[in-house]
């Protein structure tokens, strides 16, 4: 644990590759074909722990946008969480959580509103904090690993050798689209912004009644504004992703982040009942090319209709995540400024005229094509992190030397008290 910490930054960054080969693993034909001399080894709680905390831990409080001229001398209130984590979010918006799944079962691992779980202020944050600390927030949701057929189209051909293979970990990070979106609207009306439907070249009927609020004038395309959502919500999980890959060069895993599994068997909404995959409801629609997953019950919902009675609750529901207890502008909400009551206290509330103005939009958008967001998912899945123990002989047999770090090479003699 103490080299973990020393790990060198340059060294995980240069000497990052994907590692796909563990333990157990056959490639059956082609210039690489080989097959594992060994059995499949399932990551410790320790390892699975650590790489959690490395791509979705908090770290402490949260900074917030530290200025805007348009709101002073009131702090900017774009933010939706109160906590930082191991990746950064627009805005400080956080609308990601993780799944995982190893040989021992299926789990969720929420942090966005887990407040700060460590604290630099107060307190040294190492590896050992942070995975005692993040342990709490494992829930399991059922017992075995999740089901994937190896095969097309739920893994893309060139990873069914070798994804979600016994013995590995396979973190799943999801966004909330429905909740993001409704986090950049608030942020365009707190600019004096609004929207537009350019794909039926309407504006918003009603919105004329909050000229005062926002520019009715020359609001922003739909098409624009659920891109940049998509966009922001992409980097999200591929930063929490690539904290993740990063962390296992320092400990000497094997894996890597990747895209290759079709995001519908993942969520449940392949159409065929033995895949459930994370078991979200979806809905299929004639106006949509593809099905439209929002969430899990009790699990992980999307702030949108079935989850909320209609737009404007889940508008309700994402002002009280901000200004609610726990949340980032409620007074009592720690945090790391010298005088945090007054820093979170001094951002003004969103009153009814504001939500009603949100509510508006967000509503037309889901009675005007079915679903929240119109053009993009409700809920988003891109990239995969897989950690498992690498075949060092796999490397040393077809590669040159370099193709893994010291730490791979001596991880299973430090971590596990054998050479294999």
């Amino acid at each position: 644990m103490a080299e973990v910490a020393a790990f060198p930054l340059v060294e995980a960054l240069f000497g990052r590759r994907s590692r796909r080969f563990a333990l157990g693993d056959e490639i059956p034909d082609g210039p690489l074909a080989y097959r594992s001399r060994h059995e499949p080894f399932s990551l410790t709680e320790l390892e699975r722990m650590l790489v959690l905390s490395a791509m979705g831990g908090t770290t402490g409080w949260h900074y917030s946008i530290t200025r805007n001229a348009h709101y002073a001398p009131h702090v900017a209130n774009y933010a939706g969480a109160a906590a930082g984590r191991t990746f950064p979010s627009a805005a400080g918006f956080h609308t990601a959580e993780l799944f995982f799944t190893d040989d021992s079962g299926l789990y969720f691992f929420p942090t966005r509103d887990a407040g700060a779980l460590v604290d630099p202020a107060s307190e040294d944050v190492t590896p050992e904090l942070m995975v005692e600390r993040h342990r709490e927030r494992t829930r399991q949701l059922s017992a075995g690993r999740l089901y994937l057929p190896a095969e097309e189209p739920h893994l893309e051909g060139h990873n069914t050798w070798c994804v979600n293979v016994p013995g590995s970990l396979l973190v799943i990070p999801v966004a909330d689209l429905a909740q993001h979106l409704i986090a950049v609207l608030c942020f365009f009306a707190q600019n004096g912004y609004a929207i537009y439907d350019d794909i039926n070249h309407r504006t918003i009927p009603g919105l004329e009644e909050f000229r005062t609020l926002v520019d009715v004038e020359e609001p922003f395309p739909l098409t624009f504004t659920e891109q940049y959502v998509l966009t922001e919500a992409t980097a999200e999980l591929a930063t929490s992703c690539y904290a993740g890959v990063l962390m296992l060069q320092a400990m000497g895993l094997g894996g890597w982040m990747f895209d290759g599994i079709d995001r519908f068997s993942m969520l449940g909404a392949s159409g065929d009942p033995d895949v459930p995959g994370l078991g979200f409801r979806y809905d299929v629609d004639e106006r949509w090319s593809t099905p439209n997953p929002t969430g899990r019950e009790d699990v992980f919902e999307a702030y949108c209709p079935p989850h909320h009675r209609d737009m404007r609750a889940a508008v309700d529901a994402f002002a009280e995540r901000k200004f609610g207890p726990g949340g980032p502008f409620h007074r009592d909400t720690p945090g790391a400024w010298t005088d945090s009551p007054g820093f979170r206290g001094s951002a003004q509330l969103h009153d009814d005229a504001f939500k009603e103005c949100v509510g508006l939009q967000a509503q037309y958008l889901s009675d005007t094509f079915g679903k929240f967001p119109a053009t993009v998912p409700t809920v988003f899945i891109l990239n995969y992190v897989q950690a498992h123990h690498l075949d060092l002989d796999f490397y040393d047999h077809f590669f040159k030397p370099g193709a893994y770090l010291p730490s791979h090479a001596t991880h299973m003699q430090k971590w596990h008290g054998n050479s294999c």
